[in-house]
């Protein structure tokens, strides 16, 4: 019987190299690694070993046999996806060649000690941690301006996704690893400069990921009632920045510009029973203000229609088994396509919504032209589209004029991420991220390189990809760094700012390692004692009593 990957699939890709068959695509050096929602196994192929369930980092490989209902659309999804690209499914399929051999790691010398920071802690920046880390005679301080760490994975998954954040387990072995240190609530440009870094440590690497929400552009858009959904995830996660932003839970209805990942989440989170959302870390302010909401129905808007809609299929098929939640479409008519995304809606949505039933409405081939109201959102102004294919293969969507009110209190846009600029670190205005090649950062756009600095994750390359992508992302990354240290461009007389050894930058303010790890103790023991993983501490001042053992911690 061979094993299937479910939906928690993180995109590590653990499991591909675990494989003693090479049964398990795309791989990161497929071209369609970074577009792929997943990886699939091959039934064919897959001797059912168990190599791959030991290798994934969040529990996503289970035998055919031991699949529940709900996952049992994944037996046909890994098959398909290996059956080749005549078969009209809709997945990036085709029959594969042998696995290509994956990169060598570049080796320092034994007597070279390297000294790196990397800012940032989320998924990307302890990845390239644990690469450098798999050197001898290096040492890597992980910084970040927030007093906690594993940027989205703790900020950004949705609660009820318990199994994607089993991947800290992982973090919390990358952290023990002996060269390992935390520098955390120190902010790069606020409390230390990136020329500080360098003169501290031999190299830096950014992965400062891409926080910012793409604006839509339309009238109306900065209305009391319109937020991000980015926001209302850092909402109820406990993200210390976004605990007092304004969720309006008071009306029925919200819209959500956009069909993604983050929108999915959203819908979904916002609709579900707080007796079940009680059980997981969702922030203690968001759980009580959900067991008060009178929101019913969450409406997603998308330009496309479901063939290309934004999300993936994973996280549709979460949504459709959801036991809270319906999902509605009104157009059934579009629903006729033979690809994996379309033939799910049609399987598995209604045409109106059940009475008394919070539900999930998918809107297809519509886009924002205003939102409405005076002083604040009253409505959301849409236009109907039509698509069109490019000569490329493009299809877009192109307004038709037909006008659409939609009445809501409140509009979250969904439509994409950017990267900010870091002080003192080149950024690239056009593509909103760090200038780089293979991860080594240029003084500009198209520019020469800028000694000993170098970028991973959604900072180097844009918001795609999932957790795992930043796993092959930071190999490339540190293999160029280490490459750079053999041609000696990380030593002193060849840096423009030479490393004046004057501390690492752990010895200024911030919290170290045993902090966070005191503090992820409390809270899981905070957890414990009423069912849940974990409960967090979402207020900067009370994170400092807990480090510091204070009586009021609890």
């Amino acid at each position: 019987m061979p094993h299937v990957v479910t939906q928690a699939c993180c995109g590590d890709a653990a499991c591909a190299f675990a494989c003693p068959v090479n049964c398990i695509h795309p791989t990161p050096d497929e071209p369609d690694f970074a577009t792929s929602d997943m990886v699939y196994i091959d039934p064919q192929a897959c001797v059912d070993c168990g190599a791959c369930v030991r290798a994934c980092p969040v529990g996503a490989i289970k035998p055919a046999s031991r699949l529940t209902p709900d996952e049992q659309v994944f037996v046909e999804l890994n098959a398909l996806f290996h059956v080749g690209s005549d078969v009209g499914n809709g997945l990036e399929s085709r029959t594969r060649p042998a696995q290509a051999p994956v990169p060598p790691v570049v080796r320092l010398p034994p007597e070279r000690r390297l000294d790196v920071a990397v800012v940032g802690a989320g998924p990307a920046a302890l990845y390239a941690a644990d690469e450098l880390l798999k050197q001898r005679g290096v040492r890597v301080t992980v910084v970040d301006r927030l007093p906690t760490p594993h940027g989205l994975v703790r900020a950004g998954v949705a609660p009820d996704h318990q199994h994607t954040k089993a991947i800290t387990d992982l973090f919390a072995r990358i952290e023990a690893q002996p060269g390992f240190s935390y520098a955390l609530g120190l902010e790069v440009g606020v409390d230390v400069t990136h020329e500080q870094l360098l003169q501290r440590h031999d190299a830096v690497v950014y992965a400062t990921g891409a926080s910012a929400d793409r604006r839509l552009g339309i009238p109306g858009e900065d209305l009391p009632g319109n937020t991000t959904a980015t926001a209302v995830v850092a909402w109820y996660n406990g993200h210390p920045d976004h605990v007092d932003i304004p969720i309006d839970l008071d009306a029925e209805r919200t819209v959500v510009v956009g069909n993604g990942n983050v929108a999915l989440d959203v819908a979904r989170v916002l609709l579900s029973d707080p007796a079940e959302l009680a059980r997981t870390d969702i922030a203690d302010h968001a759980l009580e203000a959900l067991r008060t909401s009178r929101l019913r129905c969450v409406e997603l808007v998308a330009r496309r229609g479901p063939a290309q809609a934004a999300f993936t299929v994973p996280e549709l098929v979460g949504l459709l088994h959801h036991p809270d939640v319906d999902v509605v479409v009104p157009q059934r008519d579009l629903l006729d396509g033979d690809d994996v995304k379309s033939r799910l809606l049609r399987e598995g949505t209604t045409a109106e919504p059940v009475a008394g039933r919070r539900h999930v409405l998918l809107r297809f081939l519509a886009a924002p032209v205003e939102v409405l109201g005076e002083g604040a959102v009253t409505g959301v102004r849409l236009t109907r589209t039509r698509l069109e294919t490019d000569v490329d293969g493009t299809v877009r969507a192109v307004p038709t004029g037909e006008l659409d009110d939609v009445a809501t209190a409140s509009v979250l846009r969904s439509v994409g991420y950017r990267s900010t600029p870091v002080p003192g670190v080149p950024f690239d205005p056009v593509a909103h991220r760090i200038p780089n090649v293979g991860g080594r950062v240029l003084d500009a756009p198209d520019g020469a390189l800028l000694p000993r600095t170098y970028v991973v994750g959604w900072a180097k390359r844009g918001p795609t990809g999932f957790i795992g992508t930043n796993k092959s992302c930071s190999l490339e990354t540190v293999n160029h760094l280490l490459a750079d240290v053999a041609l000696g461009r990380l030593d002193p007389e060849s840096a423009s700012v030479p490393p004046g050894r004057s501390g690492r930058v752990q010895d200024l303010a911030g919290l170290d390692l045993d902090a966070w790890r005191r503090l992820d103790a409390h809270e899981r023991a905070t957890g414990r004692e009423q069912g849940r993983p974990r409960r967090k501490v979402v207020d900067r001042a009370r994170m400092l009593d807990v480090v510091n053992g204070a009586a009021s911690a609890r």
